[in-house]
């Protein structure tokens, strides 16, 4: 049997994807324009809606391009150092910092320059670099990945701001579930990230789903569309639901392996989901769930809230992707199998 080429991995491009060109391509053409309009993109989105799948897709096309220098760093480290340390380490780099006498060794960073003053700060060792890249007429991008309001991010960020006002060749694109990144932005001396583009990722297109499980299950269409409506475009279970059917499909029908499907559902994403939220958050959703009640008035009166106080918690849960408010009046739950996954919470 062939390998499955669909994963239950986060974060690893499978060999099934499909592709969100219209905000790649956004930030593609953005940070390729000369002034750039924005030298930040911000990824955000539900556990598994692909964000690290898309911004590991840029990295790779934006370094297979000669004048593009990559650098992807941890957010659990210090990332400054983390830049200064890999910038370094590249081997088209490094004989260029050796010729403009640029002596790091005092960081600890391994160039050693006889007859140059060694530097001993990191902010101006990486501006040093910024020079030799720039006179080089490339650009830097560094990617983060689960971005988070840790001291660590925010000294970096800090850094970035100054290194963008000096019109260095820098550019940044960061992933983040909501409440970290909407976290970062309320920092005082970061308001620049409220600035800056958002690209939220929601559904993937359904005709786009359906015609990659016929094209690589052999199926018919209306097979395909069964399949594809169990996904609701979440490309998480887009992933789970195919890795499912392509190990089992010779022995098993789709309404066979639902309950593997919910499981997976259940223990890498919904269970998760389900602990961030606040006790009224839960109330929505179950009342949304059990009810079967989508028209917001509706919902309201069920839970005796205001106007203003429902629009919060709308506001909240759509911007953690779990309910979408695509119809006026209306709110639906926005991920599969979500109504089964709040009524098994219940019993």
């Amino acid at each position: 049997m062939n390998n499955n080429p669909f994963t239950i991995s986060f974060g690893r491009q499978p060999t099934q994807f499909i592709s969100r060109l219209v905000e790649s391509n956004e930030i593609s053409d953005n940070f390729n324009q000369d002034p750039s309009p924005a030298q930040v993109y911000m990824i955000t989105g539900v556990r598994g809606s692909g964000k690290t799948v898309m911004m590991t897709e840029r990295a790779r096309t934006f370094a297979a391009d000669a004048k593009w220098i990559v650098v992807e760093l941890s957010p659990e480290r210090d990332l400054l150092s983390s830049l200064a340390a890999k910038l370094c380490s590249r081997p088209d780099l490094y004989p260029l910092f050796i010729k403009a006498k640029l002596n790091f060794s005092v960081l600890g960073l391994g160039v050693s320059v006889e007859n140059a003053a060694p530097i001993s700060d990191i902010e101006t060792a990486i501006s040093r670099m910024l020079d030799v890249i720039k006179a080089t007429g490339r650009k830097l991008l560094i990617t983060i990945d689960e971005v988070m309001n840790n001291e660590n991010v925010r000294i970096f960020a800090s850094v970035f701001q100054i290194l963008m006002r000096q019109e260095y060749p820098v550019y940044l694109l960061m992933t983040g579930l909501y409440d970290n990144i909407y976290s970062l932005q309320n920092e005082k001396t970061l308001t620049f990230l409220y600035r800056a583009p958002k690209i939220t990722l929601g559904a993937l297109n359904i005709t786009a789903v359906k015609k990659k499980y016929a094209d690589t299950f052999g199926l018919t269409m209306q097979q395909a569309g069964k399949m594809a409506d169990l996904t609701m475009g979440y490309p998480f279970a887009f992933q789970v639901l195919g890795y499912l059917y392509w190990n089992e499909r010779e022995e098993k029908s789709i309404e066979d392996i639902l309950p593997e499907y919910d499981q997976y559902l259940d223990e890498y994403v919904y269970s998760k989901i389900w602990i961030e939220l606040s006790e009224k958050d839960k109330q929505v959703l179950t009342t949304i769930a059990l009810k079967g009640i989508t028209k917001v008035a509706d919902i309201r009166r069920d839970l005796n809230m205001s106007s203003s106080a429902f629009s919060v918690y709308r506001e909240r849960l759509t911007r953690k992707g779990v309910i979408s408010t695509e119809q006026y009046g209306h709110v639906y739950l926005s991920l599969p199998r979500l109504e089964q996954y709040i009524k098994m919470k219940l019993e």
